[in-house]
């Protein structure tokens, strides 16, 4: 998850993500497409500044406001692509475009979820190593979805590990285990704590890893979804000054991008505009 990034895809938001009824989509409120798109642009622009090349998700989605968010529909491992099943009603049907522009880029799909009742969101996938995978179980990724990839990954030599989500503000909001908790090196993490189980707390303690705590008050502006570029190299949404201060002093190069549009109001952070395909391979590498 920390090794550097090369290559990612992304969707620039289309006339569906103006979407006439937000709450419907559980957004803060209307986006102005306009402006989504400049944003979304820099975003682009400040990765590619970074040496990562930007493919595009160019497949029409009518109706879905939130096919911007492309990490969600595949998981990309070392061993080709996992289709995943959403959780969220509306996004239904994103998972053929995905798997689509995916083969297409050569990538090759190593299974698809299956069965009306496995769901498995990108959101709730956290690598903590190159062969052990994270999996938040909410109301956006079930038992079922988490078996499922559970069978698939270990014919890679991947464990999955489940994590415990909680309640929070209900089953319409958009809780992913990454919107608590983002690696940006092997062994730091920044996290909101209060919201993460205590077993799930032991056993990042256990591996290593520190945590640098996101305070309270930005947690509503999606400090803990932060993409890491590299290990100690990160993006992140504008307007976190504490949390970015803390990523800082612990050693990280932090990189922000405005989002008011793509990001605070359609609840969706770095990680999961972006899907990455490829991290370089290096010594000790991480998994995509």
């Amino acid at each position: 998850m920390v090794a550097p990034l090369r290559r990612v895809l992304v969707k620039r938001p289309e006339e569906g993500f103006a979407v006439a009824d937000p709450a419907a989509w559980h957004y803060a409120a209307r986006p102005d497409l306009d402006a989504a798109r400049r944003e979304h642009d820099e975003l682009v622009a400040i990765l590619a500044a970074r040496g990562v090349e930007v493919v595009d998700h160019p497949e029409p989605q009518p109706g879905r406001a939130d096919a911007i968010f492309v990490f969600d529909p595949a998981l990309v491992t070392d061993g080709g692509a996992v289709i995943l099943r959403l959780g969220k009603e509306l996004r239904r049907g994103e998972e053929e475009a995905m798997a689509r522009r995916l083969a297409g880029l050569g990538i090759p799909i190593l299974a698809a979820l299956h069965g009306d009742g496995a769901r498995a969101e990108g959101g709730d996938l956290l690598w903590l190593d190159r062969r052990t995978l994270a999996v938040g179980q909410g109301f956006r990724t079930n038992g079922r979805g988490l078996r499922q990839l559970a069978d698939t990954l270990a014919l890679l030599g991947v464990e999955t590990l489940p994590v415990e989500l909680p309640v929070w503000t209900g089953p319409d909001a958009c809780l992913h285990l990454l919107s608590l908790i983002s690696l940006v090196d092997r062994d730091l993490a920044v996290a909101y704590l209060p919201l993460l189980p205590v077993s799930f707390w032991r056993l990042l303690r256990d591996r290593g890893i520190q945590l640098i705590e996101v305070p309270a008050q930005e947690l509503p502006t999606q400090a803990p979804n932060v993409l890491a570029l590299a290990p100690r190299r990160c993006l992140m949404l504008e307007g976190n000054p504490v949390t970015r201060a803390r990523l800082e002093a612990a050693g990280c190069e932090v990189a922000t991008y405005r989002g008011r549009e793509i990001s605070l109001k359609a609840e969706g952070g770095p990680t999961c505009l972006t899907n990455p395909l490829w991290r370089e391979d290096v010594a000790a590498a991480e998994p995509v």
